[in-house]
């Protein structure tokens, strides 16, 4: 099939690139003239493993182009993806100005009947606003379908090859037809639905794994309260088929560009029509606050922080993503600033997107892990990185200046922390932290 895919973000450029894979012919859209080239030469402006081989590959192969000129793309396309942007605005709600400026276009360069694909995630409704802008300036037959898509930074194309499901939303049963064929060499878990459905699922998907989040992680602290381990607790609940066990990682809380923005989408959507969503709203106070029994940790460590020295390793929100949007990294670092702290910062791809966010002269920015760490007063692990696992905890808290070690995302095991001298604080495991007066609550 021919494809145009306007947009090459995280979502348009894995979609374009994954259904050029499968022997499609597509045209990646956008308008920065400067990331339309960088792709044309072979590189790849975000970081996910094997979407860079697979790209040069179908690019070499005559499958996958890359243009800034949607007009030309829309008239070779028997199906336009509209995979722009829908960030978050002030209040939470989407902002729909790039969708909207998309669908003028499309309807602008229309010239024969198109299948118009919606991947970004856009509020209940949208698609129908879609269709209204588009049939205000054509008189060419089109119809709407809503794919979300489902995928994961870190494993973008495994997830986009290999998904769980796709969902189509639409009411066009010639739609429907062609999108089940072009999506029948994924998986054959294929669900059909109504357009608004489709819509409401990719932000119901996103809020319930979001809740499973910040639900163990409220565990995780009545674990340390009462002495029981939440990784045992996570694991004992997986087990059953009800709940399964994805998601269940304690943790400083969900980042990236997905859950924070769809939750406060979501409730934006319900407060809309007069629901106020109150599990919702909690889960997003309790994800919040989370990353900031970092910083608790930290003071109950060392008392004040000021003139300390911190080390941070992972800026990324998670590992295998050079990522750093709503990172919990972002705000620990700028409370350890508040508090008078000197930051020692390295992460193995994320520091240029993170100096973006996040810079000072009280922060020095490394270029290996143990240099971070050297003379440290406390160690805190944000993301999860492989690296970062396979550290001899011995070596290194001799290199610094207090072993204290602060893990944010429990990837040490007890082993690795009875042999080390750290005084260890993890998520919601008070058995391991090394510090012989620490006792249970009684209940």
């Amino acid at each position: 099939m021919n494809i145009t895919v306007i947009g090459t973000g995280y979502v348009g450029l894995v979609s374009g690139v994954c259904f050029s894979e499968l022997g499609n012919q597509v045209i990646c859209v956008d308008n920065n003239v400067e990331k339309v080239n960088l792709l044309t030469e072979g590189h790849v402006p975000i970081y996910e493993p094997g979407l860079k081989e697979i790209m040069n590959n179908n690019v070499k192969a005559g499958r996958l182009s890359f243009t800034t000129n949607i007009q030309d793309a829309i008239s070779y396309s028997d199906i336009i993806i509209i995979a722009v942007g829908t960030p978050s605005l002030p209040n939470g709600e989407a902002n729909l100005s790039y969708i909207e400026l998309v669908a003028r276009e499309i309807g602008s360069h229309m010239d024969n009947y198109k299948i118009i694909m919606t991947k970004s995630t856009v509020p209940v409704g949208t698609n129908d606003r879609i269709q209204e802008w588009i049939s205000s300036l054509t008189d060419q037959p089109f119809d709407m379908a809503s794919v979300p898509e489902f995928l994961r930074e870190g494993t973008a194309v495994q997830d986009t090859l290999f998904p769980d499901r796709i969902v189509i939303g639409t009411s066009s049963a010639r739609a429907e037809q062609v999108l089940r064929e072009l999506h029948q060499p994924l998986t054959d878990q294929i669900i059909v639905t109504d357009i608004r459905s489709a819509e409401m699922i990719k932000y119901a998907s996103n809020a319930f794994l979001a809740t499973k989040i910040s639900f163990i992680n409220e565990i995780s602290n009545i674990c340390e309260k009462v002495g029981a381990d939440v990784s045992r607790v996570a694991e004992g609940m997986g087990y059953d088929r009800r709940i399964g066990g994805s998601f269940l990682k304690a943790g400083i809380g969900y980042g990236g560009s997905c859950f924070p923005k769809d939750t406060q989408a979501l409730i934006q959507i319900a407060g809309n029509v007069d629901y106020d969503f109150k599990l919702l709203k909690s889960v997003v106070e309790v994800n919040k606050d989370q990353r900031f029994n970092v910083i608790r940790k930290l003071e109950d460590a060392l008392g004040s922080l000021k003139g300390k020295e911190i080390a941070v390793w992972g800026l990324a929100f998670k590992p295998d993503t050079d990522d750093v949007r709503d990172a919990p990294a972002i705000e620990i670092i700028q409370r350890l600033l508040e508090e008078g702290a000197r930051v020692r910062a390295y992460d193995p791809i994320a520091t240029v997107n993170f100096r973006k966010e996040v810079d000072s002269p009280s922060i020095a920015w490394e270029e290996r892990a143990m240099n971070a760490a050297e003379g440290a007063d406390a160690l805190c692990v944000l993301t999860e990185w492989k690296e970062f696992m396979e550290v001899n905890l011995v070596e290194l808290s001799t290199r610094m200046k207090q072993p204290i070690l602060i893990d944010g995302r429990n990837i040490y095991g007890e082993a690795q922390i009875k042999d080390s001298s750290f005084r260890y604080y993890a998520v919601g495991r008070p058995s391991l932290t090394n510090i012989e007066s620490r006792k249970p609550a009684i209940i």
